[in-house]
């Protein structure tokens, strides 16, 4: 079964490679859920370098394997009993690090190919806030207000696999800076979105 956290993406693609990944994996005893972990934020950095050297072709496929990555940890993890807390902590953590580090790579070539023009430079920064916001404001509606978006439009739309899953597609196509601008709309759409289902919800349990 899929894991409950998982996006559409992750449940119709990723998983596929993943879990027999993980398997393979699980065999030897001297790897462990955590270095794939970093291994899957290191690609994540290749893949902004990747960008950054106008290598978009492999910087599209690159954030996609990442994204199978993000997945193998923890089926890792599952596989052989190695659940732990930090391990969770830790993979959230350099998630957001190797997104920073693709979303700079992409607009960094942006900005390149639309001649040094500084929309290029905001529209990334447009992205690269939503993006994080997404993942920070589903932590903060379930801390703080006891709201956890189950299902629909704010959960999958933008998650993780399913943006990078938009950048390898981007980056197929060599279309960084119209994939940036999808990005910073979908992600901050979302954000704004969670925000209104949350008013409604924090409101209601308070009468």
């Amino acid at each position: 079964m899929p894991r409950e956290w998982d996006g559409i993406i992750s449940r119709h693609i990723n998983r596929k490679f993943s879990r027999p990944f993980a398997k393979l994996l699980a065999k030897s005893p001297k790897i462990t859920p955590n270095q794939i972990t970093v291994l899957s934020f290191l690609v994540g950095v290749f893949s902004g370098v990747s960008f950054f050297f106008h290598r978009t072709i492999m910087g599209g496929l690159l954030a996609q394997f990442c994204s199978i990555l993000d997945g193998v940890d923890g089926d890792l993890a599952i596989l052989t009993g190695k659940i732990s807390k930090f391990g969770g902590f830790l993979d959230s953590l350099l998630d957001r690090y190797g997104d920073a580090a693709i979303l700079l790579g992409m607009t960094c070539h942006s900005f390149i190919i639309i001649d040094q023009n500084l929309v290029g430079v905001l529209v990334g920064i447009a992205a690269l806030t939503g993006s994080f916001m997404v993942s920070y404001s589903r932590a903060r509606a379930q801390s703080n207000l006891d709201v956890v978006f189950k299902g629909g439009f704010t959960k999958y739309a933008a998650s993780r696999d399913v943006r990078l899953f938009i950048i390898m597609l981007g980056g197929i196509l060599s279309q960084t800076f119209f994939t940036l601008i999808i990005l910073a709309v979908l992600t901050n759409f979302v954000v704004l979105k969670r925000l209104y289902e949350a008013e409604k919800v924090a409101g209601y349990k308070k009468t």
